[in-house]
């Protein structure tokens, strides 16, 4: 069944190249069918449901579509965060109160809903993998058992380097993967303004996104340089809080004594012995035992690295 509902996005100094490049519903089911090994050919199957109104911290999720009968909820990351499951949460809730009648959740019929699956795409520089996954209830203080609530997001490395079938399934994300590191290449060598122009034009001339980039060039050169800008100061604020953190623990050493930090030292080691340990190929699960830690903690510690 054709979908007529068009994807639009609110273009303004807090939208994205990303969202602007995968707004096109014919990148968008080329990017969907990479990620899901799906062969579809008609855009028209994309059944956008992207909430116009939803804002959260200033900015809207990137993209929320559903195909047969799956919703997807799509977004685009420059810094590494912890808590989109809690964010997508939040956004889920919305979009089934938008999709569901209100009224069908007191028959006595089961009121059926699309099956969402929360996908991050990542092009940050802090992390090294080329996927992994957040759960809500890491979230969760003192959770004792399995946890009754839980949501799963799935964050994918699009850095040049990574994750190299999916990038040769969808030209247009190995594109946008090539721009995004010609413009950090340029950042290096001049101001932000001249980076990102002389990456647009370098990237027209290598047909890299050339089509893309001539109709939107002024566009995506002030997009490209608040994107870059903001990613600067989260990477400086994270620093900052790094810091802060290191300076409090100090502090509280200091007045706790030796014996905390002994306590802490011990906490390290056995940081540093679970994830060596991981790297052997030793299930969490027997680490946990031998260590004599707590599972979820050790799960933590070893996606972390």
């Amino acid at each position: 069944m054709a979908h007529k509902k068009q994807l639009t996005t609110h273009r303004n100094y807090k939208d994205t190249v990303f969202r602007m490049l995968f707004s096109d519903r014919k990148n968008l089911l080329s990017l969907y069918n990479a990620v899901s090994g799906a062969h579809y050919e008609d855009p028209e199957m994309l059944e956008i449901v992207t909430l116009e109104n939803a804002i959260y911290m200033g900015m809207k999720n990137d993209l929320a579509f559903i195909i047969d009968t799956d919703l997807f909820l799509y977004e685009h990351q420059s810094t590494y965060n912890p808590n989109m499951p809690l964010r997508d949460l939040f956004y889920i809730s919305s979009e089934y109160q938008k999709l569901v009648d209100k009224r069908s959740l007191y028959s006595s019929v089961l009121q059926k809903i699309p099956a969402p699956q929360f996908i991050v795409f990542y092009n940050g520089t802090e992390k090294e993998k080329d996927s992994w996954v957040n759960h809500l209830s890491e979230a969760f203080e003192n959770l004792s058992g399995a946890p009754k609530l839980e949501l799963e997001v799935l964050t994918i490395n699009i850095n040049e380097g990574h994750n190299s079938e999916l990038m040769e399934q969808c030209q247009t994300l190995r594109e946008y993967a090539q721009y995004v590191a010609c413009v950090r290449r340029y950042a290096k060598e001049f101001e932000l303004n001249e980076a990102v122009k002389l990456a647009v034009d370098k990237c027209i001339r290598n047909n890299i996104l050339s089509e893309f980039l001539r109709k939107n060039k002024a566009e995506v050169i002030a997009m490209s340089i608040f994107e870059y800008d903001k990613e600067e100061e989260e990477r400086k604020l994270r620093k900052a809080e790094y810091e802060a953190g290191v300076a409090a623990g100090m502090k509280d050493g200091m007045k706790a004594g030796i014996a905390d930090g002994i306590s802490k030292g011990k906490i390290l080691a056995k940081k540093e012995d679970t994830i060596a340990l991981s790297k052997l190929g030793l299930p969490v699960e027997q680490i946990a035992s031998a260590l004599q830690i707590d599972i979820e903690i050790a799960r933590q510690w070893i996606r972390d690295e």
